[in-house]
């Protein structure tokens, strides 16, 4: 299955540019980098500032995260509700891009409350049984 704007809950998230838009804890918004673990009610984000890089753990329940995801998905349809119009904000476009008119082309910024990705990770993501989340 392809990594899409509409199927990111069902795939896997480390390794995902992302940031929070909305979270319970007002000194977590705006918190941006890379998903580097997650666990059934948590993500943990590497946040790197000034050469220096430290983890932060996010709690699913009570936040609003934004991915930002690339390659084909960013070219598809988006539907209602599924892309964030912060386009100019892509998290990570430090490493990513090679100046300024690279940032948000061919990213797909995609928009998802944290109480839908909460259960295990495997669980979440598989394709096959009795998975709700197929």
């Amino acid at each position: 299955m392809a990594l899409t704007p509409e199927t990111l809950p069902r795939h896997e998230l480390n390794g995902l540019p992302v940031r929070v838009v909305e979270s319970d804890d007002a000194s977590r918004v705006g918190l941006e980098g890379r998903v580097v673990i997650e666990t059934t009610n948590t993500l943990s984000i590497e946040v790197r500032n000034d050469g220096e890089s430290r983890v932060l753990m996010v709690p699913k329940s009570g936040s609003t995260f934004e991915f930002a995801i690339t390659d084909e998905a960013a070219d598809l349809e988006k539907g209602s509700g599924t892309a964030s119009k912060l386009a100019d904000t892509q998290p990570g476009a430090a490493e990513q891009s090679d100046g300024p008119d690279s940032a948000g082309e061919d990213v797909a910024y995609v928009t998802v409350d944290g109480s839908r990705l909460l259960s295990r990770p495997a669980r979440r993501t598989e394709t096959n049984g009795d998975s709700p989340w197929q």
